[in-house]
């Protein structure tokens, strides 16, 4: 054994005997109080012979460093799906997500047949007003290829310091004319809401992501929705289309907050886990946004997590019909937690439970009709207009709700 190895055989030794220590074990040693060997120190010699090994005979060279990030990820990788080592990028990504910002300039971007294709700018954002389109591939960028980059390592070159200059290079149209693209790098807020008002006085929010600003993002959407239809009719909103489909979830706590807004009281969702943190109850506050008016919330396989939350306290409170297909079944609660050099670990914290005391983990939400739909609805970009046409699960929802419409004036 080579007296680096031997080396890191004695950091990881020491610190597991920090952490016993720290709980309150006892102190680790060759042997415990039975005469035979702690398996705990066995475990951590048998960590550096593999190494050891992997170091000697695998195929191709590789460094300590990268060996023990990777026994790092398997180690919280292999606790659960959802639990994840995550490196500099990947948490400053997380970051992103959660926060709702980031300095760059604007871009929707996916990969099709290994090109990266611009989905959507985002409104007023520096590629928007530079004149990039929905549909432009982008080639380079500041005059480097992206053509052996993936769709991560593009993004990440897009985004930096606000102020700063960039230079995207596209292919545009069936002709691919090349066209350059200069622009400053700006600080960019990410919209995690869509709205419209679909019919006289019907409103359609799309959630794709829960976010810090997404409650708030809500909030604006349908007092915007109450002003429009005021204006045009001189009515109040009758109802409200919710759709959470493809939506993966993200912040717990902005889940609660969207609920709330459409609840007057009761039980949002509970929470059980090992520590007192990862313990809680969340309940509504009076007020309602709608002021009782009806809510049909759509969701599909792809609506996981904080969606679910939604979803099953606005129906457990018989406040909203749930219509589509089966959710995807999430039911834990990750916890991001930062570790040194910009680095974290996201570890499953606490199972949650619906507020009538269901796990809908691996199980779903069922919604109340049940719809098939399809991959085109809703469309990826969060811009996309709403298709009332083709997607059938919309116009179950709006029929839905115009049914309820009748009977409310039937019933004045």
């Amino acid at each position: 054994m080579s007296l680096k190895t031997r080396g890191i055989l004695v950091i990881v030794v020491g610190t597991i005997m920090g952490i016993s220590l720290s709980l309150g074990g006892a102190l680790v040693t060759g042997y415990n109080d039975s005469g035979s060997k702690d398996p705990t120190l066995e475990n951590a010699q048998l960590f550096a012979e593999v190494m050891e090994r992997v170091k000697q005979d695998y195929v191709e060279p590789i460094d300590d460093t990268a060996l023990l990030e990777s026994a790092i990820r398997g180690m919280v990788s292999n606790l659960d799906a959802h639990s994840q080592y995550l490196d500099a990028d990947q948490y400053r990504d997380i970051r992103v997500s959660t926060t709702g910002s980031y300095s760059g300039v604007g871009l929707e971007v996916s990969t099709a047949d290994g090109e990266i294709l611009v989905v959507s700018p985002m409104d007023g954002s520096p590629a928007q007003r530079a004149g990039i389109r929905a549909g432009d591939s982008i080639v380079a960028i500041d005059g480097t290829t992206v053509a052996n980059e993936g769709l991560h390592e593009t993004i990440s070159r897009m985004r930096g310091r606000a102020g700063s200059p960039i230079a995207i290079t596209v292919l545009r149209g069936e002709q691919e004319e090349v066209l350059v693209f200069s622009m400053r790098r700006e600080k960019i807020q990410v919209a995690s809401v869509r709205h419209e008002v679909l019919e006289q006085s019907l409103a359609y929010v799309r959630i794709s992501q829960f976010s810090e600003t997404t409650a708030g993002e809500v909030s604006r959407a349908i007092d915007d929705m109450m002003d429009e239809v005021d204006a045009k009719t001189g009515k109040m909103l009758t109802g409200l289309v919710l759709d959470l489909r493809n939506n993966p979830g993200g912040i717990l706590d902005a889940a609660v907050e969207v609920s709330d807004l459409f609840l007057d009281s009761g039980l949002i969702v509970t929470a059980d886990g090992r520590t007192a943190e990862s313990r809680f109850t969340k309940s509504a506050r009076r007020g309602d946004i709608l002021d009782g008016a009806s809510i049909v919330v759509l969701v599909n396989k792809g609506s996981a997590s904080a969606s679910e939350i939604v979803a099953g306290a606005l129906q457990d409170h018989n406040r909203a019909l749930v219509v589509g297909t089966s959710t995807f079944g999430k039911g834990l609660v990750q916890t991001v937690m930062p570790l040194s050099k910009g680095r974290a670990i996201k570890l499953t914290t606490s199972r949650y439970y619906t507020p009538s005391g269901d796990s809908i983990h691996a199980v779903g939400i069922m919604p109340d009709i049940v719809i098939e739909g399809t991959r085109e609805h809703p469309q990826q970009s969060i811009s996309a207009s709403v298709d009332r046409a083709g997607d059938e699960q919309l116009m179950e929802a709006l029929d839905q709700l115009s049914k309820q419409r009748i009977l409310q004036s039937s019933a004045r």
